[in-house]
């Protein structure tokens, strides 16, 4: 399998504060990879340098062969991006916007409509297509978000929490939507969840302190605790003076 995402030696500083501290690894088209870490450990500033929105201290990132920064117009043609909190604008209504998106990526015409008709089909929004986006539940919110970043089919996507606010229904839809994908792209979920992790990702990164502190399939993962639960593996790994696993 091709890795659709090449990331070697990335690290953030900021001041005297390191965010991300040398993080490498690649990921395959039909890998679903969960990124999982505290709040604090680095995961939302890494998903940021992959998406070529926070520029690396030192390291690089590809996206399908492309520099996020020496090419990173190409790069960003390739992903799919839904940061965290997906800023959209509340005035437009969700068809609206996502005419804009279509715009934006260059898209018009027929294509431009069989594209919006399908991301509003995928993240399940027929039927607030003429609502103000600021009207819409926090839940709904996200599913914009994730609309936009799968509207042009992108081979690779990184999505920040995608089913924050979502209701247990909305959340089973959107897991299902990223099985559906995963044969033919590559995909990164940054999530707390790790519900989430067992059910759609076939392999986990555990990242603490900036550090990937381990790497695997989630099940092989949960083995490594006595208790054989992930969750269990994640605590005893991220708390302060874990050692890497």
């Amino acid at each position: 399998m091709n890795a659709l995402i090449e990331i070697a030696g990335l690290t953030k500083r900021f001041g005297a504060f390191t965010a991300v501290d040398d993080v490498s690894f690649s990921v395959a088209r039909g890998e679903v990879l969960g990124f999982l870490g505290p709040n604090g450990a680095g995961k939302s500033t890494t998903m940021k340098m992959l998406a070529g929105f926070v520029t690396p201290t030192s390291g690089s990132a590809r996206i399908n062969g492309h520099d996020v920064e020496s090419d990173s117009v190409a790069a960003r043609r390739n992903l799919g991006f839904l940061p965290e909190g997906a800023p959209v604008y509340p005035e437009m209504t969700v068809l609206g916007f996502l005419r804009f998106v279509a715009r934006i990526r260059g898209f018009s015409g027929g294509e431009a409509r069989d594209r919006v008709d399908q991301a509003l089909s995928l993240a399940t929004l027929d039927g607030v297509r003429h609502l103000p986006v600021e009207t819409l539940s926090k839940g709904f919110k996200r599913r914009v978000g994730l609309a936009q970043a799968l509207l042009h089919d992108p081979p690779v996507l990184v999505l920040d929490e995608p089913t924050d606010g979502l209701d247990p229904n909305q959340k089973h839809e959107v897991r299902t939507l990223i099985s559906r994908m995963a044969p033919d792209k590559a995909i990164v979920i940054s999530t707390h969840i790790l519900e989430e992790v067992e059910a759609v990702c076939s392999r986990a990164i555990i990242i603490a302190a900036g550090r990937i502190v381990a790497d695997g399939p989630p099940g092989e993962l949960a083995r490594r605790h006595p208790s054989g639960k992930l969750e269990d593996m994640f605590r005893a790994i991220t708390t302060p003076h874990a050692k890497a696993a």
